[in-house]
């Protein structure tokens, strides 16, 4: 089962993952389509707290990326676990996804205030 929060950040939303993205995900899914309807540049996938992922989800993750993108909204993932990052790597897909480490969608602001505001943008 996988938990679902999205903190909206301007026009950037954060999606704070909780469980399991495996087959037959709707609720991922769900929050996805419903932002692809609202004015958001950026979706951001917060994964620090996702425990396993399977083929299905990653199916689900590409289905997404690619719904997102056709709209013209950035799809990426952040706080990638070493485990999470492992399948990503042997699936090849760490070359597909856009990494980040959170600091690069936040608005311009001084280099002083960023790690706060990553902070803040991160779910864990």
């Amino acid at each position: 089962m996988l938990n679902v929060h999205v903190k909206n950040l301007g026009t950037v939303a954060v999606l704070c993952l909780q469980g399991q993205i495996v087959t037959g995900e709707t609720e991922l899914r769900n929050a996805v389509h419903e932002l692809s309807q609202v004015s958001v540049s950026a979706v951001i996938l917060d994964l620090a707290r996702v425990t396993t992922i399977d083929a299905g989800g990653l199916g689900v993750m590409l289905e997404l990326r690619e719904h997102a993108e056709s709209r013209g909204i950035r799809f990426e993932l952040m706080n990638v676990t070493k485990q999470i990052g492992r399948v990503l790597e042997i699936t090849r897909l760490d070359s597909v996804f856009n990494i980040t480490s959170g600091v690069e969608f936040l608005p311009a602001v001084s280099r002083s205030r960023q790690a706060s505001m990553a902070r803040l943008a991160s779910c864990a």
